[in-house]
């Protein structure tokens, strides 16, 4: 086995190990199987298609504008289609009652 392989594989292994230490439960899907990763890959093409769909001018900049998006925006403001047309928040708190 190469150098190049070795850590891969040992970076691979520390990777697997994390859901364990935390009693979490690492969702990997078969190949052909893309509705495991369905709602991610949703949320990480929309992220990318309305907040960072143009560079930053520091990673700082980056990390406001993103944490602003997900926090002000997606999750209090923007409509979800799954969620009949309501916010994230407004979703919870009809469910809550």
């Amino acid at each position: 086995m190469s150098s190049i392989a070795g850590h891969l594989t040992c970076w691979s292994e520390d990777y697997l190990c994390l859901p364990e230490k935390d009693k979490g439960i690492l969702s990997m899907s078969d190949v052909g199987r893309c509705c495991d990763s369905a709602m991610q890959e949703s949320f990480w093409g929309t992220l990318k298609t309305e907040c960072a769909d143009r560079p930053f001018s520091s990673r700082a900049a980056a990390r406001q504008a993103i944490f602003e998006y997900i926090e002000i925006w997606y999750n209090r403001q923007r409509r979800h289609s799954a969620l009949g047309y309501l916010s994230p928040a407004e979703f919870e708190q009809r469910t809550r009652l």
